[in-house]
């Protein structure tokens, strides 16, 4: 006799069986998370001794920023970002003054570590750990002393400079995670993922983590659960298809609608909750929208798909055109 098709309600692949994946593959675990925040806190409390002891260094105070602060970081990541407030004489750009300068501190207030751990990269410092295997990448953000926390934040990707904050930014995500509390996460991780699985396979392929959590944060304020990982995924993938993402994204926690420019500000329009006129997609082409949104069919497609697979077979082969080869089922 032929084996029955599953009905939508008994899938071959379940949300067990996704979360173990994510577990297993996808997440850093929560020893080597809490050794890297180790790491941090150390060098922000040598940084503290040695700002208190040299009060006119420059260096106002630190952060511990990126995917690791925000609870959203993947195994497969091995770089820890610190957002270094300084209040510089010079002028607010990156250039090889300014990183020594910095590296150069970095070096007094850490005397315990080598000159040669401690680097000037493009646009921010290295301190490399050798032992645990990870570098924390120590980026600028020139400050003046705003009560919020606001400064201008090197970007990584050209060296300009954007206002920013980034304990507003932490509050932003942590309001969305406490409302869903270990699934907005997860679902940002698994999506996360499926970027990095898009990127390894077409070079030309962009979608910033940023833009990932902000449609995600988008979607839950909206009403979306992401209780189900599967249909969180579904969601993510679903609102990218219809909309082309040609629908403006922005967020209240932090500023009026009003604020917003009233012109399009590029191809793709997601704005930092944080800084109304900061488009974090202002550089994205037509041609990086459209595979965005290729991609994100194909994703939809097979979730569809497997969820009705007839075999586990089946279904563990379309879950791996989202989710990479090493996804087992």
């Amino acid at each position: 006799m032929p084996t029955p098709t599953p009905s939508p309600i008994d899938p071959p692949i379940t949300h067990a069986d996704i979360r173990r994946f994510a577990e297993d593959r996808v997440n850093l675990d929560a020893e080597t998370a809490k050794e890297r925040r180790q790491k941090v806190g150390a060098l922000r409390e040598q940084l503290e001794r040695y700002m208190k002891d040299h009060p006119t260094c420059g260096i106002a105070k630190s952060y511990l920023s990126g995917s690791l602060a925000k609870g959203t970081a993947l195994k497969t990541c091995s770089d820890v970002d610190v957002a270094l407030y300084i209040t510089y004489d010079g002028e607010k750009k990156v250039d090889a003054k300014l990183l020594n300068w910095i590296a150069d501190r970095l070096r007094k207030a850490y005397p315990q570590m080598s000159a040669d751990q401690i680097k000037p990269k493009t646009y921010s410092v290295g301190i490399e750990y050798k032992t645990a295997g990870i570098e924390i990448d120590v980026v600028p953000v020139f400050y003046d002393n705003d009560p919020k926390d606001r400064g201008l934040l090197v970007s990584q990707d050209d060296g300009s400079t954007l206002m920013t904050s980034i304990p507003m930014h932490l509050e932003f995500i942590r309001k969305r995670k406490g409302a869903q509390e270990t699934h907005f996460a997860q679902v940002v991780r698994l999506l996360k993922w499926w970027a990095a699985e898009q990127k390894a396979k077409d070079a030309s392929f962009r979608f910033k983590s940023f833009m990932v959590e902000l449609i995600c944060a988008h979607l839950a304020d909206n009403g979306q659960s992401f209780a189900d990982y599967r249909k969180g995924m579904e969601a993510f993938f679903n609102y990218i298809v219809s909309t082309g993402l040609k629908k403006r994204i922005a967020f209240k926690d932090y500023y009026q609608p009003s604020e917003l420019p009233t012109n399009p500000t590029g191809i793709v329009e997601i704005f930092d909750p944080v800084n109304a006129k900061n488009n974090v997609a202002s550089q994205y082409t037509e041609h990086n929208r459209k595979l965005i949104v290729e991609a994100a069919k194909d994703a939809l497609d097979a979730l569809n798909e497997a969820h009705t697979a007839a075999t586990k077979g089946h279904a563990v082969e379309m879950w791996r055109v989202v989710l990479g080869s090493s996804f087992r089922g």
